[in-house]
């Protein structure tokens, strides 16, 4: 999957909600058409992770199940 959909600058990240309330272990999140992008919240300018979005549902749904 590509970024190129939306520009990783213009996306808008939110917090994980299991992130740690300590700030120093924090992922971050961002939808875009294709799927939804990660990356690590105290390196923001740094590459990030483009999942796709089935690939997204497939992952929550196995979080959920564990």
């Amino acid at each position: 999957m590509t970024s190129r959909s939306q520009a990783v600058s213009e996306s808008v990240w939110f917090k994980s909600s299991y992130s740690g309330g300590n700030t120093t272990e924090c992922v971050e999140a961002a939808r875009v058409a294709a799927g939804v992008l990660i990356r690590d919240s105290k390196n923001p300018e740094r590459p990030h992770l483009a999942v796709s979005a089935f690939a997204w549902v497939r992952f929550l749904s196995a979080v959920h199940r564990a």
